[in-house]
């Protein structure tokens, strides 16, 4: 489905327009630049940051790009089998601050937000024409609560093995079994 999207937005972007489900209810404008978004699409070729002082690299994937002013948007498209909740967008928190970090570490000025554009399906019509509801979430975005994010669990994993908490059915599991 993202695929299908990406497609969908890309006809608008080549006019300069947003997409009419969209438009008046994002900043901004798809980024310009198809063959450099469609590099930044691609997680083997999409924005990257390298932590020297870890060893550690960070690779991120966008779906789209806005630009605002002269600052950047992550927008992302998110598809569902249902409406979504008042808290939906809170479990894609991570993920947009890790789009802003890797937008500014590649010399891109991150908006303060980004954007969760939610696709659920309304109703299927004769010959399998479906129609969706779509809702853009604005979420507040932060590059450094990212950063911090990513440097903890880069040190999680370079760190010692935590000893098992005494509720933790897993570790228990571990220990009756002998692994």
């Amino acid at each position: 489905m993202d695929n299908v999207l990406k497609y969908y937005y890309d006809k608008f972007r080549t006019g300069g327009k947003l997409p009419p489900e969209i438009e008046g209810k994002v900043a901004g404008k798809l980024f310009p630049d198809l063959a450099k978004i469609n590099h930044w699409r691609n997680w083997r070729t999409g924005l990257k940051y390298i932590d020297q002082e870890r060893n550690a690299k960070l690779i991120g994937a966008l779906d789209d790009l806005l630009v605002v002013g002269d600052k950047y948007a992550p927008l992302d498209y998110k598809t569902r089998g249902s409406i979504i909740k008042e808290t939906s967008h809170t479990y894609y928190q991570l993920q947009l601050d890790l789009y802003a970090l890797l937008l500014k570490e590649n010399g891109l000025a991150p908006a303060p937000f980004g954007y969760l554009v939610f696709y659920s399906p309304k109703e299927v019509s004769e010959g399998a024409v479906t129609r969706f509801t779509v809702e853009p979430v604005k979420v507040e975005i932060d590059a450094e609560s990212g950063r911090t994010v990513f440097e903890k669990a880069i040190d999680l994993l370079n760190g010692e093995i935590p000893s098992h908490h005494s509720d933790c059915a897993y570790g228990l599991w571990q220990q009756n079994e002998n692994l």
